[in-house]
């Protein structure tokens, strides 16, 4: 055999432990990035500035990769200074990437380009030709959007929708001032958009979904989901579903998913955001920003249910915050928050298989009952989000949206001569009035509305609530009432009905005009509709609302709760398991005979998971 020279020798093994240096401690089943605004680049090109900054958050969170802004609010930059923190980075074994923020005052209600103004278009190609000529891989954070309504945009909308015309302005300024000029530059640049949570609302502003996965090299999502109570009244379920959608949008495109601090009124919220955008299996994590990473924990970021082992442990974190020897202590940041999260999510990631669920579709551009998807999650719903007609599928959910498809009734009648299932909501009942689904069932919407006070064969609900639901007027006999809610006068009035198509089955779900009162419904009520949504799938979480199921083609699966009490949880399996067993602990349980299937009884803390894998 052929001996190499000793001096290749030493550099392979050079290469080798420098390779294994870099990437020691970091976590093995994703990516962790950090973005940088530009505002703080500015401040890096002080060594006595960013080092102090950046040894406190590398020491709480393991970080591979960093995204370094040249742009935001008109605000640019040096080649300079982005120069000598490349190399800063590089020189700790950290990925460099740039990010541009396409904003002209950000603080003004999110003050956009106009795509329009010949001013602005020049500005735009500078700033991206000045990125792609720095980095070989650059992310659009999520402001790639216009609400301009100067006099350019109104000359330039003519008679056109502002939604028709956003679509198509920022399709062609995707092309020509972002890919074109990026490639003239740097032909070998991935450019990224990153999207925001806001998909329901994304055509009215110029976010095209159906043109800009294909364009661009790479997307991105933002799993970002705060506070539900906050303006945006975003479900967290938002922040797993939100990935799935847009990896469907552009499979193997995803790149990763995007949280911040924002909007957290405690610590646990922005730990449920972290792991929830890992739960979707997302490659890579991007934690924004690098200033807010570094905003200390206070007392009161603390949950009234800490304390009680929950699988996020407020105090174990705290104690885990790590300090090289004979240092001073230094109080706790987020970037902990996240380490802590982070290294607990790793530890089980590759145990799961990927992502299955409901689909549920959403053709591009449509609106209509707005994120009702993410509010079915939060009743253990499992939705996978799809932008084309899954006719492949023998349980389809639509949703309102789906009436933008001009063919959706002959899909369904297809679907259903097929043998298959297809659940349609209250509000695609209404939108399809009068264009063909009654020639399925004569099943109507009608602009009356009822308050019930509970559902039939379930106890009452609260004195205090009343859910209101519009009433829809069906054929007796031609179809069928599953789920009845009464009225304070017990009358009754359908929440979910059937009715026979072919060889198929038609299902009319009754929404509340509270798209939230669906985690009111009675355990019992919940069940009957998730034995109809989820008659495909080989497991079903018997729960209240507020309770989300996450299920993998290989037979592993998570329970979460949002509830602030520990509840009890009933596990409804496909009978040829015979034990489930807790992928973290290694705890199996037996079940017992339940109908047809085999039931399994678990506890789950306040806002905590649980992570199992099925047994055959």
């Amino acid at each position: 055999m052929r001996r190499l020279p000793l001096c290749v020798c030493i550099l392979l093994l050079t290469v080798l432990f420098t390779a294994t240096t870099l990437s020691a401690g970091n976590y093995r089943n994703f990516i962790t990035s950090v973005y940088t605004r530009v505002y703080e680049v500015r401040q890096m090109s002080d060594p006595a500035w960013l080092e102090p900054r950046w040894n406190d958050i590398s020491r709480q969170v393991k970080v591979d990769k960093i995204y370094l802004e040249t742009h935001r609010d008109m605000i640019v930059a040096s080649r300079e200074t982005i120069e000598r923190l490349k190399k800063f980075f590089h020189d700790r074994g950290i990925t460099v990437a740039g990010g541009i923020t396409i904003t002209v005052n950000e603080a003004n209600r999110f003050e956009t380009y106009c795509y329009s103004n010949p001013e602005h278009r020049k500005k735009l190609t500078e700033v991206v030709e000045f990125t792609a000529g720095l980095f070989d891989e650059v992310i659009l954070d999520d402001f790639f959007f216009t609400n301009c309504k100067c006099e350019h945009c109104i000359r330039a909308k003519g008679n056109r929708s502002w939604t028709q015309f956003r679509l198509e302005l920022l399709d062609e300024a995707a092309r020509n001032l972002i890919i074109k000029p990026a490639k003239a530059v740097n032909p070998k640049v991935k450019m990224v958009i990153k999207y925001p949570n806001w998909y329901e609302h994304f055509q009215g502003l110029g976010f095209n979904l159906e043109t800009g996965p294909k364009i661009f090299d790479g997307v991105y999502t933002g799993t970002e989901t705060r506070d539900r109570r906050g303006d945006q009244h975003l479900q967290q379920y938002l922040g797993y579903s939100i990935f799935r959608y847009f990896e469907n949008l552009k499979p193997g495109g995803n790149g990763g998913g995007w949280v911040d601090t924002y909007g957290s009124p405690v610590m646990d919220r922005y730990a449920e955001q972290i792991w929830l955008t890992l739960f979707a299996k997302a490659p890579e994590i991007t934690l924004f920003d690098f200033g807010q990473l570094l905003r200390q924990i206070r007392p009161s970021d603390r949950a009234p249910w800490q304390g009680q082992q929950t699988s996020f442990d407020f105090d174990a974190m705290m104690a885990s915050n790590p300090l090289p020897e004979g240092t001073e202590a230094k109080p706790a940041t987020y970037a902990l928050a996240a380490g802590y999260t982070l290294k607990q999510v790793d530890a089980f990631l590759d145990k799961l298989g990927k992502p299955i669920g409901l689909k549920s579709y959403k053709p591009y551009h449509s609106t209509g009952e707005d994120f009702l998807h993410t509010y079915l999650g939060m009743i253990g719903v499992p939705i996978d989000l799809v932008p084309e007609f899954p006719a492949e599928s023998t349980t389809v959910l639509l949703t309102e949206c789906a009436a933008f498809d001009p063919a959706i009734v002959e899909k369904i009648k297809k679907q259903l001569r097929e043998g298959k299932s297809v659940v349609i909501t209250s509000g695609l009942l209404r939108a399809l009035q009068g264009k063909g689904i009654e020639d399925i069932a004569e099943i109507r919407y009608t602009d009356r509305k009822a308050i019930l006070k509970g559902f039939r064969g379930q106890k009452d609900l609260p004195a205090d609530l009343r859910i209101i639901i519009p009433q829809i007027q069906y054929l007796t006999n031609d179809a069928w009432e599953l789920i009845g809610g009464m009225t304070a006068n017990d009358l009754g009035y359908p929440v979910l009905l059937q009715a026979g198509y072919g060889k198929g089955q038609l299902y009319v779900l009754t929404i509340p005009e509270n798209f939230s009162d669906l985690y009111s419904f009675p355990t019992g009520v919940l069940n009957q509709i998730r034995n109809v949504l989820l008659r495909d799938l080989y497991v079903r979480a018997e729960t209240p609302g507020d309770v989300s199921l996450f299920v993998y083609d290989n037979g592993t699966f998570i329970v979460e709760s949002f509830l602030p009490d520990t509840i009890d949880v009933r596990i409804s399996m496909d009978p040829r398991f015979t034990k489930i067993k807790e992928v973290t602990t290694g705890e199996e349980f037996s079940g017992k005979p339940g109908g047809r299937r085999t039931v399994y009884s678990v506890q789950i803390k306040p806002h905590s998971y649980r992570v199992f894998s099925a047994v055959e």
